[in-house]
């Protein structure tokens, strides 16, 4: 255990699992008291044991984030409890179906977007208030390459990742003259994850580097400090 982010609060969210759960875990391990969000109420409590088990301290809430409603709710029970919001990672996100743009669902690509798009938008927005209150808030979003670099089968996916990567670091930029939030996206790149193993299927998941890697990129930011228009990949 560490104690360089000592007193500081951190919501992760997708965190029972794969990259959020990595996080979770590395930023408890320096000192910070995490909330841990996922809809999977099983994945955060072995989360937050595999935390105390460490020395760390966490607080689990599941929400659905496709229920914009609970997000509200989620705000003013963490205000209820804290003043401030130290950290905000946005990791929760949908892949959705690969396949060519003139076979794409509506119905799925609006749920796609809703997830990744609306859902972080609405987050952002409602933990403002809190993370302009911290001394140094800082929004970290775990994007995905096809967000800048179009690809063939993956415009879905692409496109909700650019519309992810465009909010947060315009709000990055709203907020540099008028507070100290700052926000970075962070490119994960191949990395062992469920996400990863839908989209290549065939792939030796032992091939590609653990979440712990990413974690640790997410630990180096947060504990070093980042202007915003950070954009980060971990090869």
């Amino acid at each position: 255990m560490s104690d360089r982010l000592k007193g500081q609060l951190a919501l992760v969210t997708g965190a029972s699992r794969g990259i959020g759960a990595a996080t979770a875990i590395a930023l408890a391990a320096q000192g910070a008291h995490i909330i841990l969000t996922a809809r999977t109420t099983g994945g955060l409590e072995e989360v937050e044991d595999a935390i105390y088990a460490a020395g760390g301290s966490a607080t689990i809430a599941p929400i659905d984030l496709y229920d914009l409603t609970a997000i509200p709710q989620l705000v003013s029970a963490i205000a209820d409890r804290w003043r401030a919001l130290d950290m905000l990672v946005l990791n929760a996100g949908a892949l959705g179906t690969l396949g060519p743009v003139p076979s794409f669902d509506p119905k799925e690509f609006d749920k796609v977007m809703a997830l990744n798009v609306t859902a972080n938008a609405a987050l952002i927005a409602a933990f403002s208030p809190m993370l302009r209150l911290a001394r140094a808030g800082r929004v970290v979003g775990v994007t995905s390459s096809v967000g800048a670099a179009p690809r063939a089968y993956w415009g879905m996916y692409g496109a909700s990742k650019a519309a992810f990567d465009n909010i947060i670091a315009s709000y990055g930029l709203e907020m540099a003259n008028i507070s100290p939030v700052r926000t970075a996206i962070v490119d994960p790149g191949a990395t062992r994850t469920k996400m990863r193993e839908r989209a290549y299927p065939g792939e030796d998941p032992q091939s590609v580097k653990p979440p712990e890697r990413v974690a640790d990129a997410i630990v180096r930011l947060m504990t070093e400090g980042f202007d915003s228009g950070t954009r980060i990949r971990v090869d």
